[in-house]
């Protein structure tokens, strides 16, 4: 049998946080990094990013980004900005926790339309760092227990 996303190699996990900074330090605390915590990134301009969540244009869909690497595995924090997005929702449902784990994928349409055939329609999709990436988000949590992220970039 072949993976649905044509890899089973995982690239990121990601928590949604409410407080970013808070986060982070507390983190880089418990890996011994106090002198070198990562940097928060804002989210990138919504004119590259032309996020789309639940169908719908999403332009201020936004959010604080901040990675620890660990080897192959980067670990993602996320701190929303309140408006309507799948971070946002997790959010409000479940609180802070995991939110996503991510699978580098190439034709990530053919992924999407092969994931959608099993019941994990898209969610959310967007564009990252200068247009040159794309992700999408899996509605998967019924099944998989957590959101699938696809990451593909050119």
């Amino acid at each position: 049998m072949n993976p649905i996303l044509g890899t089973t190699t995982m690239t990121q996990v990601a928590i949604v946080v409410k407080d970013i900074e808070k986060t982070k330090d507390k983190w880089a605390q418990f890996l011994g990094m106090e002198q070198a915590p990562p940097t928060v990134h804002s989210g990138d301009d919504p004119a590259i990013v032309q996020a789309v969540y639940k169908g719908q244009p999403a332009p201020k869909a936004k959010c604080k980004m901040a990675f620890f690497q660990f080897g192959q595995v980067e670990m993602e924090l996320i701190e929303p900005n309140g408006e309507p997005s799948t971070w946002q929702d997790f959010l409000d449902e479940k609180g802070e926790g995991i939110h996503h784990i991510a699978f580098g994928v190439k034709n990530t349409d053919e992924k999407l339309a092969a994931a959608e055939k099993i019941g994990m329609p898209v969610v959310q999709r967007g564009k990252y760092g200068d247009g040159n990436g794309e992700y999408a988000y899996l509605d998967s949590y019924g099944d998989l227990k957590c959101i699938v992220e696809t990451l593909e970039s050119y």
